[in-house]
C-alpha cells in the first residue's frame, strides 16, 4: 500500500503489488501481523509533512514475525516476534548520536517516511532498531505501543512532571491514553482536555481526575502539560493553565500555527515550552518494560488491511477511541 498525498476523504492510499523484499546486511524480513495507524501517517497521507520519496509505504507501528535475516544480524532470528517502530536508522557517528540523543541525528531515517513501512504483508527492517515485544498483550494491543506509547512516554519525560504532580493532557487518542496511565501509576493527578466525549469517558475510566472540553478552564494549576492534538490554538490555553515553573511539551511531529503569546500570561514565572522530536531507542526500551510491568490497558480498534483509508478518515474525524490498528491476514 502506498500513498499519493491528498485529502483523506479522497482516499490517498493505493493498493499495489510489490515483490517480497530481500533482507540486506543487518536487516530482518518481517511478516507483518498488525500495524498501528498513527496520526503521523495521516499527516503524511494528506501532505502536511512533505514526502521523502515516491510511493513509500506508510506504517511504523509494526508487529511482525521474523521470516528471514540478512548477514550480520545479532539480536533476533527467524521465528522471533519483534516490533518495528518510527526510528529506522541513524548515522551513529554525529555529535547527537555520541551524546545519546540519536533522535536529533541529522542523518536519521524513519519507517513509513524514508523507507517502506508496515501497511504491507512484508517489510525489511534493521535488526538494531527493532524491539523485543512485551508479554501479556495481543498483536492488536502491541502495535500502538510501538509509536503512540513510545512518543507519549518521551513527551511525559520532556514535560518534567514532578512526583505526585498535576498533569494536563490536551487531546486523548492513541498516544495520550497510554502516557496518562504511566503518569497515573507514578502518582499524578491527570486532567484531560478533549473535544470528543468518548475520549473523555475513556480518560475517566482509566483514572483521570477530570475530563473536559479542549478550552475549558483547568480545575487546578498544572505542574506539567502535554499537547497531543496538532492544534496550535491550544498552546496558549495549555500555557495559561500552568503553575509557576510549569512545562508544556508538544508531542506531535506537526502542529498548526500558534497564535501570538502574551509573555506575562503564558511564559513568565519560568514556564517552559518544549517540542518533542522522535525518540531514542532507550526511550522505547524503557517504555516497553514499563508497559509490561504495569500491564497498561490499550484501547484499540482493529481494521482490516484493506480498510486503511477508512481507519485514517476515522482518525481524522475523532471517531477512533484510543488507537486504530490494521490487522493483516494470516
Amino acid at each position: 500500500m502506498v500513498r499519493q498525498p491528498g485529502p483523506i476523504t479522497a482516499g490517498p492510499l493505493r493498493l499495489i503489488e510489490r515483490p517480497v523484499p530481500e533482507p540486506g546486511p543487518g536487516q530482518l524480513l518481517l511478516k507483518v501481523l498488525a500495524c498501528g495507524v498513527c496520526r503521523t501517517d495521516l499527516h503524511l497521507a494528506e501532505g502536511d509533512l512533505p514526502p521523502h520519496g515516491t510511493d513509500v509505504t506508510p506504517g511504523h507501528e509494526i508487529v511482525g514475525e521474523v521470516v528471514a535475516a540478512g548477514t550480520g544480524v545479532t539480536r533476533f532470528g527467524v521465528g522471533d516476534r519483534v516490533g518495528g517502530a518510527w526510528l529506522a536508522g541513524t548515522d551513529g557517528s554525529c555529535a547527537y548520536c555520541r551524546r545519546c540523543r540519536e533522535n536529533l541525528c541529522p542523518g536519521s531515517t524513519y519507517t513509513g517516511w524514508d523507507i517502506n513501512g508496515g501497511y504491507a504483508e512484508y517489510v525489511a527492517v534493521a535488526d538494531a532498531y527493532v524491539y523485543r515485544l512485551p508479554g501479556g498483550f495481543s498483536e492488536i494491543e502491541l502495535a500502538p505501543l510501538l509509536c503512540a506509547g513510545i512518543i507519549g512516554y518521551r513527551a511525559l519525560r520532556r514535560a518534567e512532571l514532578p512526583p505526585a504532580g498535576r498533569l494536563g493532557i490536551w487531546g486523548f487518542g492513541g498516544s495520550a491514553h497510554l502516557a496518562a496511565q504511566i503518569a497515573l501509576a507514578e502518582g499524578a493527578a491527570v486532567h484531560v482536555f478533549t473535544r470528543a466525549e468518548p475520549a473523555r469517558e475513556l480518560a475517566l475510566g482509566l483514572g483521570a481526575t477530570s475530563a473536559q472540553d479542549s478550552f475549558d478552564p483547568t480545575p487546578e494549576p498544572l505542574d506539567s502539560a502535554i499537547l497531543f492534538a496538532p492544534v496550535g490554538d491550544l498552546v496558549p490555553a495549555a500555557l495559561a493553565a500552568l503553575d509557576r515553573a510549569g512545562t508544556l511539551a508538544i508531542a506531535g511531529i506537526y502542529l498548526t500555527d500558534i497564535p501570538p503569546l502574551n509573555y506575562d500570561a503564558h511564559l513568565f514565572q519560568e514556564r517552559q515550552l518544549r517540542s518533542v522530536t522522535s525518540n531514542t531507542r532507550r526511550d522505547g526500551e524503557e517504555f516497553l518494560r514499563l508497559a509490561e510491568r504495569l500491564q497498561i490497558k490499550v484501547s484499540a480498534t482493529p481494521y482490516a488491511f484493506e480498510e486503511a483509508d477508512r481507519a485514517l478518515a476515522d482518525l481524522a474525524a475523532d471517531r477512533v477511541n484510543g488507537a486504530a490498528v490494521l490487522a493483516l491476514p494470516d
